[in-house]
Order: C-alpha cells, then sequence, then structure tokens
C-alpha cells in the first residue's frame, strides 16, 4: 500500500481511496460551496496560503484570468467573480479527480464564465494569453516541475499581464522570487503573513 505520506497532488490518478464530503468557505465576503475528497491538496479546508493569494487579488471585469494547479477551484471561482460577465478564467490541473471536482464546484456555485481542463502546464491552452495567471504552486513536486510551469505561465502572459503566486517562505520563498525576477526583471512581495508570501511579477508593456 503506498504512503499517504509520499505521495504529492502533482498527479494524474492519485491512489488514494475516494472519500468524498463537502464544505462551505468564506472567501472575499461570499460563502462557497466545495466537494472535495482524498487525494487533493487541502481537502478539508480552503488553505491559509490559498486564502492569502485570494486576498492579495485585483482583478477587474473583463479580464482573462488563468488558475494554474487549481485544485477543487477556490482560486478561481473567486477569480471569476470578480472579473464578471464579460471576463473569462481558465483552471488547469494535472490532477483528474482534483478537475472534476472543480467542474462540480464551478456548477454549484452557478460560475458559468469559467472552464475546466486536464492540462500538464498550459499544454491545453495553446495560444491563449492573459491578464493574470495565480497559481498556488505544487512545491511537493520539486523545482525542477515547478519552475518550468511558472516560467511557460510567465511567458502566456499579456503586455503588462502580471504572475501572482503564493509561497510558504520556508519552501524556497526567496529562491523562487530570484528566478521570477531573472525571468521577470523584477519580481515583488506584496504580502507576507502566517508564514507565506505572495509574489508578484508583471511582463513589461509593450513600447
Amino acid at each position: 500500500m503506498r504512503s499517504q505520506m509520499t505521495e504529492h497532488y502533482f498527479t494524474a490518478k492519485p491512489g488514494a481511496e475516494h472519500r468524498p464530503f463537502e464544505f462551505q468557505a468564506n472567501l472575499r465576503g461570499k460563502t462557497y460551496r466545495f466537494q472535495s475528497d482524498a487525494g487533493v491538496f487541502s481537502k478539508g479546508e480552503v488553505d491559509f496560503g490559498t486564502r492569502l493569494l485570494i486576498d492579495c487579488l485585483e482583478l477587474r471585469p473583463g479580464q482573462v484570468v488563468l488558475d494554474l494547479g487549481c485544485g477543487y477551484g477556490p482560486i478561481g471561482m473567486v477569480a471569476a467573480d470578480l472579473v464578471g460577465p464579460a471576463g473569462q478564467v481558465y483552471m488547469v490541473d494535472v490532477n483528474e479527480r482534483a478537475v472534476e471536482l472543480a467542474r462540480r464546484n464551478l456548477a454549484a456555485n452557478g460560475i458559468k464564465n469559467a472552464q475546466v481542463l486536464v492540462s500538464h502546464g498550459l499544454a491545453a491552452l495553446q495560444g491563449l494569453s492573459f491578464d493574470w495567471v495565480l497559481s498556488n504552486p505544487p512545491i511537493r513536486a520539486g523545482k525542477k516541475v515547478v519552475y518550468p510551469l511558472l516560467a511557460e505561465a510567465y511567458q502566456a502572459l499579456k503586455p503588462a499581464g502580471c504572475l501572482l503566486v503564493v509561497i510558504r517562505t520556508k519552501q524556497g520563498a526567496k529562491s523562487l522570487q530570484a528566478y521570477l525576477e531573472g525571468l521577470a526583471g523584477s519580481c515583488d512581495t506584496v504580502d507576507m503573513k502566517g508564514g507565506f508570501r505572495v509574489l508578484r511579477c508583471c511582463k513589461h508593456p509593450r513600447t
């Protein structure tokens, strides 16, 4: 039997037995209903890092957003409400169980301007570009997985678009910030709380 401790969530087919359940969470002043299950990240509640990222969102109506590594969907769902009917949110995850849950959660919360796809990084979204890419990345999968995913996401930003990432300070926040600075020329810490940092790097607008 595979140990739960050795399995991270960046896997297409989680080995954990299904244990479905539901919970509610208040995010940005709205109560959302979530279906969750074993084998997905933070299955029992919206984790602190995700909440911190959500609190930092500065989305505007009509924008196009990518939730990279969406899990069961909290970041993408709040983003969809913030960009409104004129906006569009794409949500991707390599974890097929998480994607199915996110689809159910969009439907259960009446969110129609978002879609969820099984995808390793942006493989299923070729040709699209984004005003924002949002991510609570799968750090346990390692830098060799996470850094290329974020580099690919940065390249898919529109001019002046921004990448917003949350990471636990002790799990490599400073090295990730240095890596993103190398990509974008600059990378800011927009919030730091509870052992987490939210990093933002933006693409230079065309001149």
